[in-house]
């Protein structure tokens, strides 16, 4: 039957537009619609919805509610993908309130678990007032680069006092002065100078190899401060990671930011930085210096290294000029991590607005401080 036949059979109910759109939907649309343009052009010609089940295998109930809809709103609702103009997994504020529950361990919120489970972050959200189904937590947390398995390693924070360090780190932030810098400190490595593997451009069929068993050009430690409000790294080559090389990286922000009143420190909870001879330098410092900034220690909770904000930086070092590397020896590859740090230095005093991995392709979050970030790469297994 030709579409003007079907036209003329349906002129007094429907207009030959829609006659056309409802013939192309049952012909070129998935299945699910092409059911219901068939449904719709057989009822409208008069066929029984007993008989048009039947055929269509679908429950009556299923078709009188696809006659509601046509009655109310016409053909076009129904042949439509229905999709949410607001979905709450792409709510930025619903995002940070999922994991900021995700980053506290269970008996914060008095459950008897050493993880999370979906129900009990949907319990917990019950209680603040937020309903969200189990299915648009588990998109948060999918979308977001994190999996069950390793939620005891990487999301949760076992610090008793995680919520009070947290919010103290976010007070400051929310008030850091002009003359006030908040640096991110933290060690890369130590790696070894050799042939590394990654990612890399090869003809189709040509299988890139790395020798298993290689002899080591040396290694490396790379200490760094990343301050968050102009996005600079400071950084220099560490023998080991100690309490004195954490009192070298003072001295050395003390002088490049003698003008400043106050540098806040944050680090993780290795040991060499909540030691207490790095704490009574500190405090010695504070006390004996005549000019330069105020000196004040703020280290993160105990292990919640996705708040390290300069673990994304490190990232972002990593798969730039380290993986698929091999230099030459220790000194060359120390001239391309100074190389790399300069021209990020240099592109971010240009740009003051934070880029991201928008300009360097490679940083796995835009560097900031935000609970819901996970700047530590899951691959990276250096420390």
């Amino acid at each position: 039957m030709q579409k003007k036949d079907i036209s003329r059979e349906l002129s007094g109910t429907l207009e030959e537009q829609e006659v056309c759109l409802l013939l192309d939907c049952a012909t070129k649309r998935p299945l699910c619609y092409r059911n219901r343009a068939v449904f719709l052009l057989s009822y409208l010609k008069g066929i029984p919805v007993r008989t048009i089940a039947l055929f269509l295998s679908k429950p009556r109930s299923t078709l009188y509610n696809w006659t509601s809809i046509y009655r109310r709103r016409g053909c076009d609702v129904l042949l439509v993908p229905r999709r949410s103009a607001n979905r709450k997994s792409q709510n930025k504020a619903l995002v940070d309130v999922v994991f900021s529950i995700i980053h506290c361990p269970p008996t914060s919120y008095g459950i008897n678990r050493t993880n999370w489970r979906q129900k009990d972050i949907q319990d917990v959200l019950r209680k603040q007032g937020l309903l969200i189904g189990r299915s648009c937590i588990a998109k948060i947390i999918k979308d977001a680069g994190y999996h069950y398995r390793k939620a005891k390693r990487v999301l949760t924070s076992t610090d008793p006092d995680y919520r009070s360090k947290l919010q103290q780190i976010t007070e400051i932030l929310a008030n850091l002065g002009p003359k006030e810098k908040f640096f991110s400190i933290d060690e890369f490595g130590p790696f070894a100078v050799k042939m590394q593997g990654g990612r890399t451009l090869v003809k189709r069929g040509h299988t890139t190899t790395v020798p298993q068993y290689q002899k080591s050009k040396g290694s490396l430690i790379i200490t760094a401060a990343l301050e968050l409000a102009t996005n600079q790294v400071t950084h220099f080559y560490s023998g080991a990671k100690n309490t004195q090389e954490m009192i070298r990286l003072v001295h050395v922000l003390l002088r490049k930011y003698r003008n400043e009143e106050t540098i806040y420190l944050s680090w993780d909870a290795g040991s060499w930085h909540v030691s207490k001879v790095l704490y009574d330098h500190v405090e010695k410092i504070n006390m004996t210096k005549r000019s330069g900034p105020h000196v004040k220690l703020v280290p993160l909770p105990a292990s919640a290294q996705f708040l390290n904000v300069i673990e994304s930086v490190f990232s972002g070092m990593a798969r730039a000029i380290i993986h698929n590397s091999d230099y030459a020896s220790v000194d060359k590859c120390m001239e391309a991590v100074d190389l790399h740090f300069a021209e990020r230095n240099r592109y971010f005093r240009r740009h003051p607005k934070r880029a991201g991995d928008k300009i360097w392709g490679k940083e796995r979050v835009v560097p900031q401080f935000r609970e819901s970030n996970n700047c530590k790469d899951p691959r990276y297994q250096g420390r």
